[in-house]
C-alpha cells in the first residue's frame, strides 16, 4: 500500500511539470569576462571574416563525418575462449620442502614458496648463515635471488625468550 501512495505522489501532474520543463529557456553561454569582452570586441572589427568562420559549416569536414562507421562487438566470453583449442603452457611445479607436508598442498609453481617452507627458510637462515646462503635457499626453493635477498631483509621469525624473574617464588620452566 505504501508503493501505491508514492508511485501515486511521484507521477502527480507529471505531464504538466515535463511541458514546463522543456519549455523553459535553454542555458546560454558563460558570460565572458569583462577584460576580454574589449579584446573581442577589436579583433572582430579588424578581422570581420573571422566570424563567418566560426559559424560557416565545413562540408568536407561533414562528409568525412558521414563516412565513419562505428561497429561495436561484445567481448569473447571465456567459454568461446576455452574452445579454441590453445591450451596455455603449462606451469612448472615443484614438491614442497621438508617434512611438513600438508594434505592441502600438492605441488608448489617454481617462484612460490608456501608459509610453512617460508618459516623454515627463515628460520635456517637465521640459526646457521654461513650454510643457508641467498644462494642456496633460492636453488633450492627456485626462487629469483633477489626476492631471496628481500625476503631476508625484511621479514625476520619471532623469537621467544623468557627472562629470568628476580622473584624467588616464580615457577621454574624444565
Amino acid at each position: 500500500m505504501g508503493a501505491t501512495v508514492a508511485r501515486a505522489v511521484r507521477n502527480f501532474n507529471l505531464e504538466n511539470r515535463a511541458e514546463r520543463e522543456i519549455s523553459k529557456l535553454k542555458p546560454s553561454l558563460a558570460p565572458r569576462h569583462p577584460s576580454t569582452k574589449n579584446l573581442l570586441r577589436e579583433e572582430m572589427s579588424r578581422h570581420p571574416e573571422v566570424k563567418g568562420e566560426i559559424t560557416r559549416k565545413d562540408d568536407k569536414l561533414l562528409s568525412l563525418l558521414k563516412n565513419v562507421y562505428v561497429d561495436s562487438r561484445d567481448p569473447v566470453s571465456s567459454m568461446q575462449a576455452k574452445d579454441d583449442g590453445t591450451r596455455p603452457k603449462p606451469k612448472e611445479f615443484r614438491l614442497p620442502k621438508g617434512h611438513h607436508l600438508d594434505e592441502n598442498v600438492t605441488n608448489i609453481p617454481k617462484g612460490k614458496i608456501s608459509i610453512v617452507e617460508a618459516m623454515t627458510l627463515l628460520n635456517n637462515h637465521k640459526l646457521y648463515p654461513d650454510t643457508w646462503t641467498a644462494e642456496k635457499i633460492a636453488q633450492e626453493y627456485h626462487l629469483e635471488l633477489k626476492d631471496v635477498n628481500s625476503l631476508l631483509r625484511y621479514f625476520v621469525t619471532f623469537e621467544v625468550k623468557i627472562f629470568p624473574s628476580k622473584d624467588k617464588k616464580a615457577i621454574q620452566l624444565k
